[in-house]
């Protein structure tokens, strides 16, 4: 087994890539697991060809066609590759070495909403200040205890211009583990 350790000297330490936790997590998450190697249009995201655990177009180097099969093999090569350039990019975002489990959640997090957004977001806000459990609650509820993370365009825009979002439950389950995993993390 190849190292799949980092260092970042802008953090001044090391972090795993492509840990089995992670793995793990995304294949609790990222897809219908009846089926992973099946190529299906994800509704939640406008259709768009995903496979194994959540690869689109956007981190293959593969074609993705709706109806195709993808082995083991493949699924491993692709997922590695795709979570190992993700976590290089949001590794980035963070201004302290934050804790493995931090990491491992905040990549979850980067997997399904992107890396810009992950950035962005009130977690990475807290984590950059130290608050690591803060940071782990914001990644399913607002300062105002409101979930966040946990909708979807549904195409219409409001009367205010606004894009109209429609709540999905999968997606708060998704986020509530997300921190519940980042804290029991930082507790271990």
């Amino acid at each position: 087994m190849t190292d799949r350790s980092k260092y970042f000297p802008h953090l001044a330490g090391s972090l795993l890539l492509a840990t089995g936790a992670v793995m793990a997590f995304l294949g609790k998450w990222e897809p219908d697991q009846r089926d992973p190697g099946l190529v299906y249009a994800d509704q939640l995201a406008g259709g768009l060809p995903t496979v194994c655990k959540g690869l689109t177009k956007h981190v293959t180097t593969r074609p993705l066609v709706v109806g195709q099969r993808w082995t083991v093999q493949q699924c491993a090569q692709e997922e590695g590759a795709a979570i190992e350039a993700l976590q290089l990019r949001l590794a980035n975002c963070f201004t302290r070495l934050p804790p493995q489990a931090v990491f491992d959640m905040a990549t979850s997090h980067a997997w399904n909403n992107g890396v810009g957004n992950t950035c962005a977001s009130q977690a990475m806000v807290a984590w950059n200040v130290g608050d690591w459990e803060l940071g782990c609650e914001r990644l399913s509820r607002s300062n105002a205890g409101k979930l966040v993370w946990s909708y979807v365009r549904t195409g219409r825009m409001l009367a205010d211009g606004r894009p109209e979002m429609r709540f999905v439950q999968g997606l708060a389950n998704r986020r509530a583990d997300e921190t519940k995993t980042c804290l029991e993390g930082l507790a271990q």
